[in-house]
């Protein structure tokens, strides 16, 4: 082999190794796992706090539909949830179990948020609109009101690793 070809088969090796290593830690991610970490979007799993104590309350997963926002509760963080229903809601969630329960419904993407669906207080059974987006630090504000968005509140959301 000349020098030019070992030259050429050198570089060619170099550029390799980040994927190679890549693929011994840990593969590829799939595009699903991808997006919901990507930066500016909303999918993926968040985590809520109480607005009372401060406590981490649950995890809810965003996911997109048809083009909308929608999001269920995949783990609580409150002792029996497991057995809990929805006994409060009046709409088709009534009586669903709160785990897998269907929180976020039909925001659509405008600009930098997602508004003109509802959100789903499991404690009350109130719906209300709802509006998102996230801020400069990543977490997600989660905005729920009654006719207009002055008369609500906001919730700031965490993107949860898993820990």
């Amino acid at each position: 082999m000349s020098a030019l070809g070992r030259l050429a088969r050198d570089r060619a090796l170099r550029a390799l190794w980040p994927v190679a290593l890549f693929a011994l830690v840990g593969g590829e991610p799939s595009a699903a796992r991808a997006g919901e970490a990507a930066a500016g979007s909303p999918l993926g799993l968040w985590q809520t706090f109480d607005d009372h104590t401060g406590k981490p309350r649950a995890i809810v997963k965003l996911y997109e539909s048809e083009g909308r926002l929608f999001g269920r509760i995949e783990r609580s963080f409150t002792p029996g949830a497991e057995q809990r229903r929805c006994t409060v809601c009046a709409d088709e969630r009534k009586d669903q179990p709160i785990l897998g329960l269907l929180i976020i419904r039909n925001l659509e993407h405008h600009d930098d948020e997602w508004t003109g669906g509802d959100i789903l207080d499991p404690d009350s059974g109130r719906v209300y609109r709802c509006k998102l987006h996230l801020d400069a630090s990543g977490r997600l504000m989660v905005r729920g009101y009654l006719g207009i968005s002055l008369l609500g509140r906001t919730q700031l959301w965490q993107r949860w690793n898993g820990g």
